[in-house]
């Protein structure tokens, strides 16, 4: 109105036509700006940013990883044995929506929303075609292909500066957009995309935060703020390493083609020696009735973003610390606490028991939870960020979130955690040499979790992530 203003103001007052012109004439100035303003909008569509809509598209436009695999085999073949194909199938994705979210949004107008919400990231064909909830695996959909080949190479942008929560926006058809300028294809057309090769594109799913408004996923925030991110490495320089070779049959022989295995903590190679360790003693002898300190330095100089990352609701990194001695027995070190506000959270003990919206969830009647910390041994530091529902009780459905800032105890990127241990030497210990051990170990859920929502053991097997050791000498 104040442009109007301006066009239209002539007498020495200031007055406007518009507020001296009679009812009619207002009327039909009115008409007249609403017919340009709606004109302007409907050219502008096309260039109006959108989020990735639920129900826009069918199943059929988009083509099946199939047709891709004609020209494209290698990667295909990558791509098929990677986590991005099995997002709707993997056994604990599949456990957890259909146990554990979807019947919780039936139940909760609050966290209805994740219905769609986490399937436009773990079957975005089943979210983008309205076909919610999607029918389980087992049924064998379309939905099962997980994000395929023509998700991510149909996407065009987010509606957000920092992308999370699907803000991806998504044109199929038959321009691929890929990292190459000079990309060719007797196929479908090529075009060069800035958004596929930036960590932006993975941001539109790795970054999440709950119906409450915590974030429950902060990979590519964590990979912002780390050294990584300023030095200018990205998230696909790590996990879709280069090699030379063709992307497709018939194809330029390139020095730099990416490979589609996106490698991650559901692969034990990746997690074996992601964090070194180094351990130190304040003695080389000691006699039976004394003590010895022991510091453990663990370092994360390979991930670029904090370990455990995304849902860290669910992962378990914990640090054992043992020694044996000269006739072969076993003691565990006594971490030294250091005090923080939170602490509590990040040394394991078997008596306590969390996860309850699980059983409320599934309707368990008087469900008092399980095992917090699952089947690791008591006293050991714990590398955790623990997820609190609006209850105040701990939980792994990052959807349930309301709290999650009371501690995080993750290492950061290039960043050092010491822990400390005091050993008391037995009177009647025997002399001779002993060897002190720590041991990193991983899995992607607490084991409690796992016997409990029957998963197969392979969701929550342990990993060993590194281990260091020392020799000591017990002397009389």
């Amino acid at each position: 109105m104040n442009l109007t203003k301006n066009m239209y103001a002539k007498d020495a007052e200031k007055k406007s036509i518009l507020h001296s012109a009679s009812w009619k004439v207002r009327h039909r100035i009115m008409r007249i700006w609403r017919v340009v303003l709606l004109g302007l909008f409907f050219a502008l569509i096309p260039f109006i940013a959108q989020g990735a809509e639920m129900g826009k598209f069918r199943y059929e436009d988009f083509k099946n990883p199939e047709r891709c695999r004609t020209c494209h085999k290698e990667i295909y073949q990558e791509w098929r044995q990677s986590l991005m194909s099995q997002s709707f199938t993997h056994h604990w994705d599949d456990v957890e929506y259909f146990k554990l979210a979807l019947p919780h949004a039936l139940k909760l107008d609050k966290v209805a929303e994740v219905k769609g919400g986490c399937i436009a990231c773990h079957a975005p064909l089943a979210f983008l075609t309205g076909d919610i909830p999607p029918k389980t695996p087992a049924a064998g959909t379309r939905a099962n292909e997980g994000v395929s080949c023509e998700i991510c190479h149909s996407i065009t942008g987010s509606t957000e500066k920092e992308p999370f929560n699907f803000s991806y926006t998504i044109k199929p058809g038959k321009i691929k957009f890929g990292p190459r300028k000079d990309g060719r294809s007797s196929f479908h057309g090529v075009e060069y995309s800035e958004f596929i090769r930036s960590p932006e594109l993975c941001a539109t799913c790795h970054d999440e935060q709950s119906p409450y408004g915590a974030w429950v996923k902060e990979t590519y925030r964590e990979w912002k703020d780390s050294p990584y991110a300023r030095e200018g490495t990205a998230c696909q320089d790590c996990h879709m390493y280069r090699a030379p070779g063709k992307a497709a049959r018939g194809g330029k022989h390139r020095s730099d083609v990416a490979h589609h295995a996106f490698h991650g903590a559901h692969f034990p190679d990746k997690m074996n020696g992601a964090v070194d360790i180094a351990l130190y003693a304040d003695v080389k002898q000691v006699s039976p009735g004394s003590s010895v300190n022991v510091r453990a330095e663990l370092f994360n100089g390979k991930v670029g973003h904090y370990i455990p990352s995304g849902s860290c609701e669910e992962r378990m990194l914990w640090l054992e610390m043992t020694a044996i001695d000269a006739k072969g027995k076993t003691y565990s070190l006594t971490l030294n606490k250091k005090g923080f506000k939170g602490e509590e959270y990040t040394i394991s003990d078997g008596k306590v028991s969390a996860y309850q919206a699980m059983g409320e969830i599934m309707g368990v009647k008087e469900f008092g939870g399980v095992k917090r910390d699952g089947n690791i041994p008591d006293g050991v530091r714990i590398f955790r960020r623990p997820f609190f529902d609006p209850k105040d009780r701990m939980t792994i459905c990052q959807w349930y979130t309301a709290e999650n800032s009371i501690v995080d105890y993750r290492i950061g990127p290039r960043e050092t955690k010491v822990e400390t241990y005091t050993w008391d030497i037995l009177q009647n210990m025997s002399p001779g040499p002993v060897k002190i051990t720590a041991t990193l170990c991983y899995s992607l859920v607490p084991s409690s979790v796992g016997e409990f929502l029957e998963l197969m053991p392979s969701e929550y097997a342990v990993v060993k992530v590194n281990t260091a050791a020392l020799d000591i000498e017990v002397i009389k």
